[in-house]
């Protein structure tokens, strides 16, 4: 986002809020991707006073989410007010399909992607969130996903966690500071590493960080332009010659 998004997307939050201490309901967003969810979680955290807030996607592990700003009230049954369904797709086991090819198909539908969550897909069966007026028009107007034939029930529980797989690496760094760690994720030299990173190729936990002495610490996640997304999965102790040892989990 740039800055002009940046002042969009808080004016959304602030009339969020605005209309639940009006009305007293909940309100709820669209689905965010993971930059907008650190971002809504980092306004919430200083703008909501006295109402609570929540981001959720449909699961614990989700990446894209919808915010709900509501009363306290609310608290103890939130989840079930969030305005998502769960669309479950059967298809031949024989006909691979990919995250691409049904986000392909619902945008065909003219669907944004603020009203899909995420899409997970196995040998033969797929899971997606999505709005509540998006699953009406996919079970209405969708038969196929590509060339492959589809049925589609809203009627499931969700039972695809979207396992991740990543590489596992691991190496020494002469300290935490973020041209080491992304020189050694990326194996690049830690002059490359500092190059790509003051020329906003780097993203720590979503957002773009220019500074090469970034301190980065375990959990955080690291993007780095054409290398791919990593996370610093472990710290764990010192070499002889006072090397730190590190881990990190490569998506792939």
């Amino acid at each position: 986002m740039n800055d002009q998004s940046d002042k969009l997307f808080a004016a959304r939050l602030g009339d969020m809020v605005s209309l639940c201490e009006r009305d007293g309901t909940a309100q709820f967003s669209s689905f965010l991707d993971e930059r907008q969810c650190a971002a809504a979680e980092m306004w919430c955290r200083k703008n909501t006073g006295g109402l609570r807030y929540m981001l959720w996607g449909g699961y614990e592990s989700a990446k894209r989410k919808m915010l709900a700003v509501y009363p306290d009230y609310y608290e103890e049954y939130i989840r079930d007010e969030f305005p998502m369904k769960c669309l479950t797709f059967s298809y031949r086991k024989e006909d691979k399909l990919n995250h691409r090819d049904f986000l392909g198909s619902f945008m065909a539908q003219q669907l944004k992607r603020e009203a899909i969550g995420d899409i997970a897909a196995e040998e033969g069966t797929a899971q997606t969130f999505v709005t509540e007026v998006a699953a009406k028009l996919i079970m209405s107007a969708v038969s196929k996903i590509g060339r492959v034939g589809v049925k589609i029930a809203d009627d499931k529980p969700f039972e695809l966690e979207d396992a991740q797989k990543f590489q596992d690496m691991s190496g020494t760094v002469a300290s935490l500071r973020l041209d080491c760690v992304v020189g050694t994720a990326a194996k690049v030299s830690r002059e490359k590493a500092a190059a790509m990173i003051r020329s906003d190729k780097v993203e720590v936990n979503h957002f773009p960080v220019s500074s090469v002495s970034h301190e980065v610490k375990e959990g955080d996640i690291l993007s780095v332009r054409g290398c791919g997304r990593y996370i610093l999965s472990g710290i764990n102790g010192s070499t002889k010659k006072g090397r730190i040892h590190i881990n990190l989990r490569k998506y792939i």
